[in-house]
């Protein structure tokens, strides 16, 4: 009988030690501030706000200060998530053969942003971008190194990503852009998340600007030949080339035949106004275009 009253005497000590270390890692849990990510699908962002402030989706006919949206973005974030911190924001976008753009370059150097990026294919489609979503949010909800995530995409490709992290036990928010007509965001998208809002132009506005290159009619003059085109081409890159130097040509050549797209609408409007013509839709012309200005790179190196 007294075996018997030590051994319930040693399980209730075992019993009271488990308690007050549940107890303990309740308090410490209690005390660990929660944590956001902010996950920006960049396709949907340009395509959104293109449409919305500028009246077009074509990246060309505006610029985006990425790094003002990005802080403004940060800031909306902690208002909502007040008793949170920020781990970091996740930028998602497509390149060919997954080759930074200058653009691209800029916001992976920003603070708290990490780029992640797809491929880009011949029509300028992003691919592999919606799973690389999905693996980040997946694994940040499963380590527990968020609590809390705020989407900004409207692709129903993303419900699978959502229903991983909330598999985990995370919170997935979904950030929209105001769409000037119906929606641009999936329904089944918005069926799954835990909560939905939209921003409109007031909050874009400050951040989204019209390119002011000028576009000449095509009817004003004679088409030019593929030939003096590429010419153009040459004259342009040889000018690049002179202001830019040898280094930054020799960091075009991996992405050979595409040209960065900031390079590419400033070779298009440079050309533009040396031919005094529009090369807008004119596909041909415009590889002649960029063929002239490869020619020239390839035969300085």
């Amino acid at each position: 009988m007294e075996v018997m009253n030590d051994d319930l005497a040693a399980l209730g000590a075992r019993i009271d030690r488990t308690n007050e270390l549940l107890e303990r890692m309740l308090a410490e849990v209690a005390k660990t501030p929660s944590t956001h990510a902010i996950f920006v699908d960049a396709g949907y962002l340009y395509a959104a706000v293109g449409r919305l402030v500028a009246g077009t989706e074509d990246r060309r006919a505006f610029d985006l200060d990425a790094e003002g949206l990005i802080d403004a973005l940060i800031d909306k974030a902690r208002t909502i998530f007040a008793d949170s911190r920020l781990l970091r924001v996740y930028w998602y976008d497509g390149a060919r053969r997954r080759i930074h753009t200058a653009e691209q370059q800029v916001i992976a150097e920003l603070p708290d942003v990490k780029v992640r990026l797809g491929n880009l294919n011949a029509n300028n489609q992003q691919k592999g971008v919606d799973s690389l979503i999905r693996t980040d949010l997946e694994s940040l909800a499963r380590h527990r190194a968020i609590s809390d995530a705020a989407l900004l995409g409207g692709d129903e490709d993303l419900v699978s990503a959502v229903e991983a992290a909330q598999g985990y036990g995370a919170r997935v928010h979904l950030w929209g852009i105001e769409a000037p007509e119906g929606r641009n965001q999936a329904e089944p998208l918005l069926w799954e998340v835990d909560s939905q809002r939209t921003f409109d132009l007031e909050f874009f506005n400050p951040y989204v600007s019209r390119r002011t290159a000028a576009v000449f009619e095509t009817a004003g003059g004679a088409r030019p030949s593929r030939e003096d085109v590429r010419f153009v081409g040459a004259q342009i890159a040889a000018r690049w080339l002179a202001s830019r130097g040898r280094e930054a040509m020799v960091e075009l050549f991996p992405g050979h035949p595409y040209l960065p797209g900031s390079v590419d609408q400033d070779l298009l409007v440079e050309a533009e106004e040396l031919l005094q013509y529009s090369l807008r839709g004119q596909a041909d012309l415009r590889r002649s275009l960029r063929d002239g200005f490869w020619d020239h790179l390839q035969s300085q190196y």
